[in-house]
């Protein structure tokens, strides 16, 4: 029988997730392996340099830079303030002395007698690295980061915008075949993750984002409402840095697509638990899927899944989703495997499979518009 190998998507009510949470510089780690954490303990923490601001001190005193040293009242190493005087000129007889003013706060990092320009490095900026989600640490990568496991009820989303968050898990809606509406949405919801239903309305991203939802979680999303609550068309294929006071996951696809049915059983299952969601998406070489992860805090289950792509064989059978135009997003289960490569509309060739979606139609797509969605 024909098979074949495909990525996929992965949503199971239990598996041992392991997550490494790296320092982008070298830096101190804060906890040892065994150690117990949650989502926002700091397990690593380091300082990135300030940003550099160049003062053209001997233009300023109208000197030649070789002249400027002798005038300086600052060294190298002072720390100095906004408004703060650098130097100063001789003046004529003593009188009109003429200062040269700091443009910038932070520490005397050098004095040029070449260019006589003086430079000023800012305050260092903390950065923290927390847990993203809650368990133990299992491993410590010296001045790095560590690894954080847990056993968890783990859903991988087809696309997100928005970074890492948490809180507990809360449903609006009755079903998973409801869009997500203003009404939906109340003050009890602060700080949470949201399950909804079908499509997730500009209205109700706005009222969530008022109100303080930490992520939005549905099966589809229009491009008109996305447009909207994002302010500009998104046309990268990485996402994730977003700064739109929300995360938002949509688990099928674009448009109005009602979560699948087990989806939203899985999370209704866990409603109170706190959770876990990345809304970065990667949709090139090196693909990332937008992630909830709930930790169950029971016994590992076994099976290790550390996010990213995942593969699997596609048979007669095997459930998959499209994610490709005209039928993205769409569910369906392989119908044929034809073991000989068709023509495309575009001409081209390429190795195919038959889909049969959910709604009895049968759809030829090449293998490559599939993934596999994972139990």
């Amino acid at each position: 029988m024909a098979k074949a190998y495909t990525p996929g998507l992965k949503v199971t009510a239990r598996t041992t997730y392991r997550v490494r949470r790296l320092l982008p510089v070298s830096g101190d780690v804060r906890v040892k392996v065994g150690d117990s954490v949650s989502a926002e303990t700091v397990v690593a923490e380091t300082f990135l340099e300030g940003d550099v601001f160049p003062i053209k001190v001997a233009g300023m005193l109208s000197v030649n830079p070789s002249e400027l040293m002798p005038l300086m009242l600052k060294r190298a190493g002072d720390t100095v303030q906004v408004g703060d005087a650098l130097a100063r000129s001789k003046g004529i007889f003593g009188m009109m002395k003429t200062e040269a003013k700091s443009t910038a706060a932070g520490t005397l990092e050098s004095i040029s007698e070449s260019t006589g320009m003086v430079i000023i490095r800012g305050a260092k900026t903390p950065v923290q690295v927390r847990a993203y989600v809650a368990g133990k640490i299992i491993e410590v990568i010296a001045s790095e980061g560590v690894v954080v496991e847990t056993d968890a009820l783990f859903v991988q989303g087809i696309f997100g915008v928005g970074g890492e968050t948490w809180g507990p898990l809360m449903v609006a809606g009755k079903s998973h075949a409801e869009d997500l509406l203003e009404e939906h949405i109340d003050a009890s919801m602060k700080g949470a993750i949201v399950v909804g239903g079908a499509r997730m309305t500009a209205g109700g991203i706005r009222r969530a984002r008022e109100v303080g939802v930490a992520a939005l979680i549905c099966g589809g999303i229009d491009d008109a409402d996305l447009r909207d609550v994002l302010g500009y068309d998104l046309g990268v294929a990485v996402t994730g840095s977003e700064k739109i006071g929300i995360t938002l996951l949509v688990t099928e696809g674009f448009g109005d697509i009602a979560m699948a049915k087990r989806t939203f059983q899985l999370l209704l299952a866990h409603v109170g638990k706190m959770a876990s969601v990345n809304g970065a998406t990667q949709i090139r070489a090196g693909v990332m899927r937008p992630e909830i992860a709930v930790p169950l805090g029971e016994a590992s289950s076994g099976e290790i899944f550390t996010g990213g792509a995942t593969a699997g064989i596609l048979d007669i059978g095997t459930p998959v989703r499209i994610i490709r135009d005209p039928h993205f997003g769409l569910l369906g289960s392989v119908s044929a495997l034809p073991e000989q490569p068709a023509v495309l509309g575009s001409g081209s060739k390429a190795r195919v499979l038959e889909v049969a979606l959910e709604s009895g139609q049968r759809v030829t797509v090449p293998r490559a518009n599939v993934e596999l969605v994972g139990d």
